[in-house]
């Protein structure tokens, strides 16, 4: 969510930055679920990205939300540039691509619903502008001159440190789409577990997730496209990152790594200053050369840690972040597969033992191949396919324990939301083969027959 954070006042004490993150500490009863996807919009017509204004744009879908939905308006000066309503909110990643930022909720019944509610809503503004939205990891045509910048002051900035840092920091921002969940934990105990798991399974997230094998309007080599440009755009600031398999690792030791990600920006009475490439150490000590002689709040901190793009992070929860954007069923599947391995104690630990040797090459090894090869990735023996059916074996197995029924009780728990996921695997398929097949078999090599095929 790209939007200023609310953390807290002045941060007077190092410490006060691991108590922050800390303090999302919540007994498993007050767990929550919060699902985020994003997805591109374009004009029907001629089948180029929305515009932020006029009346086929970003700003005409915002207003009609506004107007016919109940959203409530943010605004960035005289831009608006969001909108929120019940604990989500709709805001605008750099190339245009709309994103929900969903509410923390207790089921994946309730979280499913939210996706399917906001896609009607979204859907039936973009009907009457003859726009349309579709979910894909990365644009299958687009190039970088075709993807208008959203007029939101954290993007002008990273913009032009993204050319200095990485080789696809721009591609990044104005051609990637992402769907991920937002989960809680109990402990520091507890957090340094899920995010070992976190770290170890997102290849097996990103090869049931893999629908990116377009860019530049032609196939690539890669299953997910988006998953190697993430791994391109900032050596700082990404990654899979091994010292959370270290002894000793915790809150604090997280802390030493955010506070040394190069900062990009602190907000200000409603604007952006320019802090790109600057220490947050420093601004710890009122050293900042943007701010000098001021000391950062925990909104500040909050913001900060919103600038770090590992595979998963940590903020008051745990993020998982390493699947491609995709069609509606893969929104409701993805918090389903997360939800399934780490809230039951059981299914956590089974996931835990699974992984737990894996050296850092295998587990980076096994990332890189699962964005190439998808389900068909091999590392050391670790044959993909084979690994996704044990971890969708303990996924299923933690969503049956937990017991969430839907509405009225006629759905008994949360396990059909993997069905997408088991198909997958019991076909060896993920969505970008099936993209491939029908580029080859069914669009005689025409992408402009995705957006048809594929929209929402």
């Amino acid at each position: 969510m790209s939007i200023p954070q609310s953390g807290g006042g002045p941060v007077e004490r190092y410490e006060q930055l691991a108590e922050y993150i800390e303090s999302g500490c919540k007994p498993q009863q007050d767990w929550r679920i919060g699902t985020e996807h994003e997805k591109f919009g374009y004009c029907k017509d001629t089948l180029k990205p929305l515009p932020y204004d006029g009346e086929q744009s970003i700003v005409a879908i915002l207003e009609g939300l506004r107007m016919r939905h109940g959203w409530q308006p943010l605004h960035e000066g005289d831009k608006l540039i969001g909108l929120q309503k019940d604990n989500a909110n709709i805001s605008l990643e750099p190339g245009g691509q709309l994103e929900l930022s969903g509410a923390p909720l207790e089921t994946i019944h309730e979280t499913c619903d939210e996706v399917n509610s906001h896609l009607d809503e979204v859907k039936d503004i973009a009907d009457q502008i003859n726009a349309g939205f579709i979910g894909l990891g990365a644009a299958p045509i687009w190039k970088h001159e075709d993807v208008p910048m959203m007029p939101k002051g954290r993007y002008k900035l990273m913009d032009a440190y993204m050319q200095k840092v990485g080789s696809m920091g721009r591609a990044m921002m104005r051609r990637t789409c992402t769907v991920q969940v937002n989960l809680d934990f109990s402990s520091e105990t507890d957090m340094v577990k899920k995010l070992r798991v976190a770290f170890s399974l997102q290849p097996v997230a990103t090869a049931l997730f893999a629908n990116s094998p377009f860019f530049e309007g032609r196939p690539i080599k890669y299953k997910s496209w988006r998953s190697h440009i993430w791994r391109h755009l900032d050596a700082d600031r990404t990654g899979m990152l091994s010292f959370i398999f270290e002894d000793g690792f915790g809150f604090e030791r997280w802390v030493d790594y955010a506070i040394n990600v190069p900062m990009y920006f602190v907000y200000r009475d409603g604007h952006y200053v320019d802090a790109l490439g600057q220490s947050f150490r420093d601004f710890m000590n009122k050293e900042l050369p943007a701010l000098p002689g001021q000391m950062p709040t925990l909104n500040d901190w909050a913001d900060h840690l919103t600038t770090i793009f590992p595979e998963a992070r940590i903020k008051k929860f745990i993020e998982m972040r390493g699947a491609d954007g995709g069609p509606w069923r893969r929104l409701c599947a993805l918090p389903a597969f997360w939800v399934g391995l780490i809230y039951n104690q059981t299914a956590l630990d089974a996931a835990y033992d699974l992984t737990k040797n894996w050296s850092q090459e295998t587990r980076e090894a096994l990332q890189k191949s699962a964005s190439i090869h998808g389900l068909q990735a091999e590392i050391e023996g670790i044959k993909l396919l084979e690994l996704s059916h044990q971890v969708l074996e303990i996924a299923e197995f933690g969503l049956v324990a937990r017991g969430k029924t839907g509405v009225g009780g006629l759905v008994q728990d949360e396990t059909h939301f993997l069905n997408a996921l088991k198909e997958s695997v019991e076909t060896g398929k993920t969505p970008a083969d099936d993209l491939l097949h029908h580029y080859y078999c069914d669009w005689n090599e025409d992408l402009m027959s995705i957006y048809d095929a594929y929209s929402y």
